[in-house]
């Protein structure tokens, strides 16, 4: 019996052990699992700050354009490239030449 009780404490112990490695080895797995993805979490933030300026420089360039594109619509547009670079002019209208010197 003593033997028994012996061998009980050992089994018990040996175990206990055995637990308490598994433990440790999931403690250590999961911290370095939760390092990852906290590695990954800031790749992504830095991503989405880079994105997010992309987006505002982009959303700024189609004002640029929709507002070009409403300027070139007018008469005043027209009336601007007859005149600069067909060199048109109004009936009415007298235009002044530099010389050259």
């Amino acid at each position: 019996m003593a033997r028994r009780r012996k061998s009980k404490k050992s089994n018990n112990r040996i175990g206990k052990i055995c637990i308490s490695a598994i433990v440790c080895m999931f403690l250590v797995v999961m911290s370095v699992q939760i390092f990852r993805l906290y590695q990954d979490d800031q790749v992504y933030i830095q991503k989405e700050k880079t994105l997010s300026a992309q987006l505002e420089q982009a959303t700024e360039q189609q004002k640029k354009l929709s507002n070009y594109e409403q300027y070139t619509q007018k008469k005043e547009y027209i009336e601007d490239i007859a005149k600069s670079k067909l060199g048109l002019v109004y009936n009415n209208e007298i235009v002044f030449k530099e010389k050259d010197k």
